[in-house]
């Protein structure tokens, strides 16, 4: 089944075809970022955008633990955020899915303090080490480099060869 659509009637140009070949986006096209309130409902806003995301770009094949990595990871920054809202983003490049989220949760100048809130932190992405460690990815956070600042966690997902094909 080709993966082409169709648009009639395009208002583009008096002098163009009546049609327009539209083709699907290529995975390395996916590149997207979401601000997101730091509520209890974002995770499950995040996981529906994403699978869309995920989908529309053909990594139907590494939707489950990319899925699990984005609700995992804007759960955590629900959590932690010490502001109104969260950031996600979700990146395809160099066969990797990379997801990111951000919240403002400033890292802490106590080292003791430090030392807890990353154990707290890590405690609650156990879950996201599993997913990532069964696909062979990696994971981590630390201090966002954003203008904000805050805290930024992560998790690239390797993607298999046959998602990376052409169409």
């Amino acid at each position: 089944m080709p993966r082409t659509a169709t648009l009639a009637g395009a208002c583009i140009s008096p002098h163009a075809d009546e049609s327009l070949t539209v083709t699907p986006p290529a995975p390395d096209e996916l590149a997207y970022s979401l601000t997101l309130p730091a509520s209890l409902t974002s995770p499950a806003i995040a996981r529906a955008a994403a699978r869309s995301m995920l989908h529309a770009h053909g990594l139907n094949d590494e939707a489950d633990a990319a899925l699990q990595a984005v609700g995992e990871l804007t759960a955590c920054a629900c959590r932690f955020s010490a502001g109104a809202e969260i950031y996600l983003s979700l990146r395809h490049g160099g066969n990797t899915i990379r997801i990111a989220a951000y919240d403002g949760h400033p890292r802490h100048t106590n080292a003791r303090l430090a030392a807890a809130c990353d154990g707290r932190r890590r405690s609650a992405l156990r879950l996201l080490a599993c997913v990532v460690r069964a696909g062979g990815g990696e994971w981590g956070f630390g201090e966002s480099r954003e203008p904000g600042g805050g805290t930024r966690m992560w998790a690239h997902l390797p993607v298999s060869s046959a998602c990376t094909g052409h169409r």
